[in-house]
């Protein structure tokens, strides 16, 4: 009896966290979402190495943002790459930012640690991903240097296609 009361109240329960998703009491979530061709909506995260990252203080720069999991077998195999895409383009105004989605600092640390990455990670309490309505990992964000989101792409990008859309970025 006990287990059907619990499946009852977790069957009650479960749609309306899912409505409640990205809706934020009085805000206006339409106006947070990331679209193609439109400015990237505004953010400050905790990063590491630290203290916090802002997307207002990386103005001026072409940014990839790559969202990756920690458990997230082609976010582990890409971030190399993303890494030699770092190292190889810093110096032409781009900014690669991990973006390690709800997981802790803890882990996010050991994952740039363990790959050896350059550029940093902000730990997503979940703001960016509502704002990118990520749903699948990794996934990979484009914004050209006047902040506009020229490119959203989910799943597993090639080093030749990463950097066909930073070069883009550049153009």
């Amino acid at each position: 009896m006990d287990r059907g009361i619990a499946s009852l109240a977790i069957a009650f329960i479960a749609p309306l966290a899912a409505c409640a998703h990205g809706e934020a009491a009085g805000s206006n979530a339409s106006s947070q979402v990331a679209h193609v061709g439109k400015a990237a909506p505004d953010w400050s995260e905790p990063s590491i190495p630290g203290p916090r990252l802002a997307l207002a203080s990386l103005r001026g720069k072409a940014i990839y943002l790559n969202f990756f999991a920690t458990w997230c077998p082609p976010c582990n195999e890409e971030a190399p790459s993303i890494d030699a895409l770092a190292r190889e383009y810093s110096g032409r105004g781009v900014q690669i930012v991990g973006v390690d989605v709800l997981e802790n600092a803890s882990k996010a640390a050991q994952f740039r640690s363990g790959h050896h990455l350059s550029y940093p990670i902000v730990v997503d309490s979940g703001t960016l991903r509502d704002q990118y309505e990520v749903n699948g990992l990794p996934v990979h964000v484009f914004i050209d240097k006047s902040g506009t989101v020229c490119k959203i792409v989910v799943g597993e990008l090639s080093p030749t296609m990463m950097r066909d859309n930073i070069e883009r970025l550049l153009r």
